[in-house]
This record gives C-alpha cells, sequence and structure tokens, in this order.
C-alpha cells in the first residue's frame, strides 16, 4: 500500500509504480506496512496553496483565536489517541511509549493555547513594550512590531517521535499565523499520515493550515522563500548539509535544527551509594535507556560518577536492566519494545562496538536478546546495553548509539567531570545529581553554555521531577554546537521568534492606532 499525502486539502497518492518507494516494515513482525514515495506529487501547488490559502486565513485570527484552534485541535486527537496508540505498536513502541507520544503532543497544544490567552493579546499581532521617545519632542515615537511572515513552515520530522514533534511544531506555527507543511520521517510516516487524518478529519483548522507530505522534499528545498522556516529534526550530519543548500543561503531563509547529541547525567560526589537520591539517579538512567528503546534526542548516552561510586553503580544500573523484560509491546509484562527497524538496529550495534573498543559491556549483548511474544530477528530487537568505557576516550563523546545503550564513565574529580562534559560538543540535556548546593550550582555554570536545559535533581525534587528527557513547553528545547544551535518550544517567546519584528517610528496617533486596532 503507498501511504497517502494531503496536499491542497486533498488526499493524493503518489505515482504508482516508483522503484525508489520505499517498504515500511512493522518494527515487531517485519512484515511491510506500506509503501512510502513523494513522486509525481505536486510540492510547488503544496507551497503556493499553504501562502495563499493557509497564510491569509491565520493571519486574519487574532492569537485568542489561533489558541482556540490548538484547543479544538487538542480535542479531536484525543478523542481519537487509541487508534494512535495501536498504531504506534507496530513502530516497536510500548503503550507507555506511546503516551509518551501521543499525550505528550496534546498537552503541549493545550499548554500553548492556555499561554497565548495569558501572555497575548487578543490581536492579530503583538506592539513589543511601551513606545520610546525618539527625538527632543513629544511627538516622534518608536516600538517594536511583530507580526506574522506571509510564508509557511517547512517540518521535517525524525522517526521517534511521530505525533508530538508534528503537533509541537504545529502549535508554534498556528499561534505565529504561519501554515505548515509536514515532511515525516519515513520508519514511521504511517503515524504521522493517521495523525493527519484525524485533524482533517475534524475539520479543525482553516483550509490550507495543514499538509502533508509523505516521502522525500528534497525538490522543495528549492522552493523555500525568505518568510519561509525549515524547522529541522535530526541527525547532526543532515542538519550541516541542508544548513549549507544553495537556495537556504542565498535566500536567507530561517534554518532551525535541533540534531542527535551525546547528553550526559552526572553524579556528584556527595551521593552515597544506596541512598534514595543514588536510586533516583539509577532510575533517571535506567528509564532513559529504556522509554521508546532509548530512541529519544534527550536520552542520556554518557553517565558520569566519580571513580569510587563506579563500581556501585554499574552493579545497580545492571541490576535493574536485568529487570526490564523485552518483546512485543503488547505482551502483558513487556517494559520495551524493539527499535524502529533492523537498520537501526544495525547503527546501534555499530555505535555501541566503537564506545566498547575502550573498554567492555557491563549488561547485554548487540548480537543476542531474549524476547517476549517474538522472533527476535524479524523483529528489530536489542538487548540493553550499559557499557563501561575509558572516559578519556574519544568514541564515548562523538558516537551517539540512538537506542537503548548508554555508557558509564568514571570522573577523577570535578574539573576532569567539567572536562568530559564540554567534550560532547553541545547537547540537548544534562542532568545533575546531587544535594550538595555549592558543588551543583557552580558545576551548572560550567555546563550550561553547553547544554539547552539543565535538570538538577535533589532530595527535595527527585519525587516530583518530570525526568531528564522530558522536553517541556515553558522552556527551550535545542542545544548550542553539536545539537543544531536551535531552539524549539520556550513558551510564548518561541512563537514570537517565528514572527517578524520590525521597528517602526511614528507618531504619537499613529502608535495609538497600531495599539487600538
Amino acid at each position: 500500500m503507498l501511504l497517502e499525502s494531503h496536499l491542497q486539502d486533498t488526499w493524493v497518492a503518489p505515482t504508482a509504480h516508483d522503484p525508489a518507494a520505499v517498504d515500511v516494515r512493522d518494527a515487531v513482525t517485519g512484515e511491510t506496512v506500506c509503501r512510502v514515495s513523494s513522486r509525481g506529487l505536486d510540492l510547488a501547488g503544496a507551497f503556493g496553496h499553504a501562502r495563499d490559502v493557509g497564510g491569509p486565513a491565520l493571519r486574519a485570527l487574532t492569537f485568542h483565536q489561533r489558541a482556540d484552534l490548538l484547543e479544538a485541535l487538542a480535542g479531536a486527537v484525543r478523542a481519537r489517541r487509541e487508534e494512535l496508540y495501536v498504531l504506534s505498536a507496530r513502530a516497536g513502541a510500548t503503550l507507555n511509549d506511546a503516551r509518551y507520544d501521543v499525550d505528550g503532543g496534546i498537552r503541549v497544544l493545550r499548554d500553548y493555547a492556555a499561554r497565548a490567552r495569558v501572555e497575548l493579546p487578543d490581536a492579530p499581532y503583538l506592539v513589543e513594550g511601551p513606545a520610546e521617545r525618539l527625538a527632543r519632542g513629544e511627538d516622534f515615537l518608536g516600538v517594536h512590531l511583530v507580526t506574522p511572515s506571509p510564508g509557511l513552515m517547512l517540518q521535517v520530522n525524525a522517526f521517534n517521535f511521530p505525533v508530538w514533534a508534528p503537533l509541537e511544531k504545529l502549535a508554534q506555527a498556528v499561534l505565529a499565523g504561519m501554515p505548515s507543511v509536514v515532511k515525516p520521517a519515513t520508519p514511521t510516516a504511517y503515524l504521522t499520515e493517521r495523525l493527519v487524518r484525524i485533524i482533517t478529519d475534524s475539520g479543525a483548522l482553516p483550509p490550507g493550515t495543514l499538509q502533508l507530505v509523505a516521502g522525500s522534499v528534497r525538490p522543495a528545498l528549492d522552493l523555500l522563500g525568505e518568510q519561509d522556516v525549515l524547522s529541522f529534526t535530526g541527525s547532526a550530519a543532515t542538519a550541516e548539509t541542508l544548513r549549507t543548500h544553495s537556495n537556504l543561503v542565498a535566500r536567507s531563509v530561517r534554518f532551525n535544527a535541533e540534531a542527535d547529541s551525546v547528553n550526559a547525567v552526572v553524579l556528584a560526589p556527595d551521593v552515597p551509594p544506596a541512598s534514595p537520591l543514588f536510586e533516583a539517579f539509577v532510575r533517571e538512567v535506567v528509564t532513559e535507556m529504556t522509554v521508546k528503546a532509548g530512541q529519544k534526542c534527550t536520552a542520556v548516552r554518557r553517565v558520569l560518577v566519580p571513580q569510587k561510586h563506579e563500581r556501585a553503580a554499574l552493579d545497580a544500573i545492571a541490576s535493574q536492566l536485568a529487570e526490564a523484560p523485552i518483546g512485543n509491546p503488547a505482551a502483558e509484562g513487556v517494559r520495551m519494545g524493539p527499535v524502529v527497524s533492523l537498520a537501526q538496529r544495525e547503527d546501534v550495534r555499530r555505535a555501541v562496538r566503537a564506545i566498547a573498543a575502550s573498554g567492555r559491556f557491563v549488561h547485554g549483548d548487540p548480537d543476542k536478546v531474549r524476547v517476549v511474544d517474538a522472533d527476535p530477528e524479524r523483529g528489530a530487537f536489542l538487548d540493553t546495553l550499559l557499557i563501561s568505557a575509558d572516559p578519556d576516550a574519544s568514541a564515548p563523546h562523538e558516537v551517539e548509539p540512538f537506542g537503548p545503550a548508554a555508557t558509564v564513565l568514571a570522573y577523577r574529580d570535578t574539573a576532569h567531570a567539567t572536562a568530559l562534559l564540554a567534550r560532547g560538543r553541545g547537547s540537548l540535556a544534562a542532568s545533575l545529581v546531587g544535594d550538595d548546593v555549592a558543588w551543583t550550582t557552580s558545576f551548572a555554570r560550567d555546563a550550561a553554555p553547553w547544554h539547552g536545559r539543565l535538570h538538577l535533581l535533589d532530595s527535595t525534587n527527585m519525587t516530583q521531577t518530570t525526568g531528564h528527557g522530558s522536553p517541556l513547553p515553558a522552556l527551550r528545547h535545542g542545544g548550542p554546537g553539536r545539537a543544531g544551535g536551535g531552539s524549539e518550544l520556550a513558551g510564548v517567546r518561541g512563537v514570537v521568534e517565528l514572527m517578524q519584528r520590525t521597528g517602526v517610528q511614528a507618531s504619537r496617533r499613529m502608535m495609538a492606532a497600531f495599539r487600538d486596532q
């Protein structure tokens, strides 16, 4: 079955006989789910439809009216979320994984709707701050006017969050008055396709607001213009290629990238083994390795521990991993399903072998795994893989195994830990676990420039934390350097950054007119 795309408010199929069409297989059984191709699709027409139909419809609304669209959209997705849960199992997701993706996307829609009503005016644009006097007289003033761009957002999404990612980007784009064209990652394109069908069936969005392209959109990069945004989530290598695309450079197309990163958790020297905070640290590591089979852009890849606690950390983490059943996500008691595809399994195997070259596997074997109610070879199953490696080797800080794997690195002292963290060259998130306020705050100041988000876990918040790997709408989601240098979420500020900020010099009566409209 060829997956359909949704273009110009119509479901359309690609050219029937495309030798380059990609087979997408069930991560659990290996059966073909669908075939994906964009051959024969009118991408130029789709972009024109977004700019000429979707954009004007959104820009005519106030921020509060756009917030109403998000609220309606959240309700529509929630009403049919069970469909997305069931389909997510074909991508290897347990019910908990599916909820993380689906319910997380619904929460982001509602969060942005609520924030817009409180933090933005009931107007189609924003006048920032009070007017400033620009001359000696009282009648020549200046303000910044923030207006919607008459362009579109092209979303290029990763396979790991086929529901949450497009909804998170759509929330900001709708509030900013910008239509979206969504290109899902091929391995989970069928999930995003179902999401878009749910949205279009609901009629919650104006025509032209949301379109879907299943398959390659590479030719569409030449169609992007000065008022458009390319929002990318994926590998650092692909981000680098896109960043230097000739049309994007020539036309200064706004480009936001959230790329892979070797995120870390750091255990402070003051946390003794077997203490409640130490156990919370172990749970964080195990959760990050097993939720979505470790296929999260924020997942912990490096576990930095004091040398004196290395053995205790390895034993405790390995012990909990041994109690996490792996297999068919639909089977009772299974805690972790397969990675998304056989190709992804091979990528993880190559990565962990490169890291383990300077150490050893403490738990798990990349070539063997015992699974519940599934064939370990037909499905893309991997064991949880815990590695102990030389902290000063290169691979642990450069290679990201995008799967259920983490590497424990023992640091000598605080300066050594700080240096090791920085060798990731920029990450989305890091967790610091400790009760020593002076140590943690000092370490956080040194770590902050290398991270988009810091998660500080201590004995007072360990029962309330949302966890290391949970992006929150109120905070920036992105990171410097290797992590892409971009920013998603960040509350209403993220919406404003999608819009055009223009300095306006005018008389007092003109300023008043802007504020009154």
